[in-house]
Formats: C-alpha cells, sequence, structure tokens
C-alpha cells in the first residue's frame, strides 16, 4: 500500500475545457463556393450536390459523433478520477490487480460492435461509389503537367482545361498583381467542364506522364489519374443544384501541382445541350478550316 498524490494545477483547467470544447463542438457543412462559406464550415466537409456527397458526409458525422461520445466518456472518466480521488480526499491507490472476465468481455464485445456498426454504412458507400454502370454520359479525363483534357466520348466534343490568365499572371514572380485582387486565384481555369444536371456521369481518368488525381468535394469524388491506366469514377449533381463547383489535383505531380485546378460547371439538360450542339458545331469547322487550309 502506499499514497499517490493526485492535484489539478490552475494551469490544467484550461487544457481540460480547451480538449473538451474540441471534441463536443460539431462545424457545420461547407458551401459549394468558397466565396459563400463561413470560416467555420471550410472545417468540415461538405454536404455536396451528389447523392455519393451526401453519403460520405453521412458516414463522416456517424464517426464523428461516436468519437466524440467515446471521448466524451474517457475525459468524463479521467477527469471525475481526477477530481475525486486524490490525496485530499482521502484517496489511497492499491497495487492490487483484480481480473474481471466479465468486465474484458464487456470492454472487448462494445468496440467490435461499434466497428461492425460503421462497417456496414461504410461498406455500402464504397459500393454506391463503384456502381458507375448505366451512365448517360461518358467523359475522358487526362491529366497532364499542368492542366487536364475533356473529351466527351461519341460527342465530338474535346478540349484543354488550364489555370485561367489571371491567376497565371498573379502568379508570376514580380508580377506586381496582389493574388488577393483576383477572384478564386489559382481556383479558376478558362475552360471549365460542363455537365448537365440531373444525369449519370462517368468519368474515365488516365494521365500522360505522372499520376494526378481529379478531386472535386462538393461532389464527393476523388480519383487517380494514373498513366497507362483508365480509372472510373461518376457522379450525378442534383436537378436543382445547377452552379459551378472547384477542387483540384490532389496528387503531388511536380513543381506546377498547385497550378491544376478543376472547374465543374453544371447547368440544365436543356441549356447543357444547346452548349453541347454549339461547341460541336465550333470544333468541327475547325477541323474544315485546317483541312481546308493545308
Amino acid at each position: 500500500m502506499y499514497r499517490v498524490r493526485l492535484g489539478i494545477r490552475p494551469g490544467m483547467w484550461l487544457g481540460i475545457l480547451a480538449m473538451i470544447a474540441a471534441t463536443v463542438v460539431a462545424v457545420p457543412a461547407g458551401a459549394a463556393d468558397e466565396a459563400t462559406a463561413s470560416g467555420w464550415s471550410l472545417l468540415n466537409l461538405p454536404v455536396g450536390v451528389t447523392s455519393i456527397s451526401r453519403d460520405v458526409y453521412s458516414i463522416h458525422m456517424m464517426a464523428f459523433w461516436v468519437c466524440v461520445a467515446i471521448g466524451i466518456l474517457v475525459f468524463g472518466v479521467m477527469i471525475w478520477s481526477i477530481i475525486f480521488h486524490t490525496r485530499s480526499r482521502g484517496a489511497v491507490a492499491d497495487v492490487t490487480l483484480v481480473h474481471n472476465t466479465k468486465v474484458e468481455i464487456i470492454w472487448t464485445t462494445i468496440p467490435v460492435l461499434i466497428l461492425i456498426g460503421m462497417a456496414i454504412p461504410a461498406a455500402h458507400g464504397l459500393v454506391l461509389i463503384n456502381d458507375d454502370s448505366h451512365s448517360q454520359l461518358d467523359v475522358k479525363v487526362t491529366g497532364f503537367q499542368w492542366g487536364w483534357q475533356y473529351e466527351y466520348v461519341g460527342k465530338g466534343v474535346s478540349f484543354i482545361s488550364k489555370l485561367d490568365a489571371r491567376s497565371m499572371a498573379a502568379s508570376e514572380l514580380d508580377s506586381g498583381i496582389s493574388p488577393y485582387s483576383v477572384p478564386n486565384y489559382l481556383r479558376n481555369v478558362d475552360h471549365p467542364l460542363v455537365v448537365p444536371v440531373g444525369t449519370k456521369i462517368r468519368l474515365l481518368l488516365t494521365a500522360v506522364d505522372v499520376i494526378h488525381s481529379w478531386w472535386v468535394e462538393d461532389l464527393g469524388i476523388k480519383k487517380d489519374a494514373i498513366p497507362g491506366y483508365i480509372n472510373q469514377s461518376w457522379f450525378e449533381v442534383d436537378a436543382d443544384k445547377p452552379g459551378i463547383y472547384r477542387g483540384q489535383c490532389a496528387e503531388l505531380c511536380g513543381r506546377g501541382h498547385g497550378y491544376m485546378p478543376i472547374v465543374v460547371k453544371a447547368l440544365s439538360k436543356s441549356d447543357f445541350q444547346a452548349w453541347l450542339k454549339r461547341e460541336a458545331a465550333a470544333e468541327k469547322a475547325a477541323a474544315a478550316s485546317m483541312a481546308s487550309s493545308s
């Protein structure tokens, strides 16, 4: 038998309160564009505008609240022990160890049940993410240093998307242009990927040089683009959520990695068909002009 003195120094209360606050505060979901998102909302996953993104958000928040509950329980027991089992309250440490089979079964069974409860929706989410069947529009995405090429399969439309001129000019050394004066600095492109809402779109992703990664968090998509290999993914923007959604390359791919933004412009189905028709006609005319000049 021996006695142990456990006390709380004044400064420890601040640390304990900070841990509790960090554990129990939930951050609201983000917005589609940083121009409309608050600082707090940018700290959490966005709910997004697709069924995939909503499933990912739900799984994330489920895991978050499980961790919050565990944190409250663990830190609650720790704080209670620190406060009520001090020398000043007559607490005496006892080194005698007692084996309790029932307790060990309980603290083994509960984590197993928690993991199973989290694994079921996670597995369902993985199945959903990989089910790209019955797509209504196929787009081939090719990453390169440093930009993206989009080809609407079977539609006669293909173009390259790179960092917009204003961001590029402001990023140059001694340009004299403040990045704060450029809207969506390093997050804008010259030619966005245009898609229709309410349409299942399959992406066929590859690369020509090194590994890149196509990531738009509001769509719930992050997929590697690997040279010599075609990865597949899909998304469907909600019919009532037309707008502009931004992302970037998420795989370190060289010195221009930070200059590979992704912009997806979601239009109504009628507006998209009109845009697709114009682009196909323009590309056909350009090809005919090149053929006649040669």
